[in-house]
């Protein structure tokens, strides 16, 4: 390691450790207190739509199982898009009307596609994003297989008085 090296980790170092503890007393301060101003913007906390706690149960453990389709990693649950709230309210919908929870999801995937579920059905569309990570771990630990067994077994050529006499002038040349 050179020391220039050293140096810039060391100078990172000190100046990552200044800015923690700068952003310390600030980090743990109490936030100041709400003005009535800012308190009347402030969003409400989230009551829920239907007065039924089993149906509200059941749409937050659903909810929590089904992708959002507009924030596409998010689940149902947790997003806050329009299509979401339109989607959880399709679903207290269904509910209400006494449909269960299997009827629910599969009224949302003939609708979205199997898109809009966490674990897809295993099925010809979905095999490769089923199967396809162990394809990918098995023809990775081939590779890694071979090219340790091709190591093991390399050996350097044999190197003749001719070939050294030869380098020998060169770095006589070179010097």
């Amino acid at each position: 390691m050179r020391p220039g090296r050293t140096a810039r980790r060391w100078a990172a170092l000190l100046l990552g450790a200044l800015l923690v503890a700068a952003a310390g007393p600030a980090a743990t301060a109490s936030p100041p207190a709400a003005t009535a101003a800012t308190a009347a913007t402030a969003p409400a906390v989230a009551q829920p739509l239907f007065p039924d706690a089993a149906i509200e149960e059941r749409l937050t453990r659903l909810s929590r199982e089904l992708r959002c389709v507009v924030c596409q990693n998010e689940a149902l649950s947790d997003s806050p898009a329009e299509l979401a709230g339109a989607m959880r309210q399709e679903i207290r919908d269904l509910m209400k009307a006494g449909k269960t929870d299997r009827e629910v999801i599969d009224f949302l995937t003939a609708r979205y596609g199997d898109f809009v579920l966490f674990r897809p059905p295993l099925k010809p569309l979905t095999y490769l994003l089923w199967v396809g990570p162990f394809v990918f771990l098995a023809v990775g630990g081939l590779v890694w297989f071979v090219a340790l067994r091709a190591r093991r077994t390399f050996r350097p050529a044999a190197v003749d008085d001719a070939q050294r006499a030869a380098a020998a002038r060169l770095l006589e040349d070179q010097s």
